[in-house]
């Protein structure tokens, strides 16, 4: 059955009740999602907190609804927790950078004080 709803944006998405429907047993939750979102094309996504939900469409209808409708934002990505991988501290060695590869690393440069001195010569 097709949900039918006043919100054209609801309609839109195509929600149906059948499609990944979730029957909760007495105490159970719904599926907690991470919500990323973008201010601005080009820039970057920004975790922005998590919302619970029965499947993917809802968790973004709730995602917009909670952290897009006041603020300015063009783009969302939900995530499910469970599916995100993360790294231990005690394995955090695997970050370290040898000594000789410190030229990957952009505070080896000094030239920000060069160039600042450049534009205030130019600027007068």
């Amino acid at each position: 059955m097709k949900i039918v709803s006043l919100d054209p944006r609801v309609n839109r998405s195509s929600i149906n009740e059948t499609e990944e429907s979730v029957v909760l047993k007495k105490l159970d939750q719904f599926q907690t999602y991470e919500v990323f979102a973008q201010t601005k094309r080009g820039v970057h996504h920004v975790h922005v907190g998590s919302v619970h939900a029965a499947n993917k469409k809802i968790a973004v209808l709730f995602a917009k609804e909670q952290y897009a409708r006041r603020g300015k934002c063009v783009n969302i990505w939900v995530v499910k927790t469970s599916d995100i991988a993360t790294t231990e501290y005690e394995d955090s060695d695997i970050f370290d950078t040898l000594d000789e590869k410190t030229h990957r690393n952009p505070e080896s440069y000094k030239v920000l004080n060069r160039i600042k001195e450049y534009k205030e010569r130019t600027s007068k």
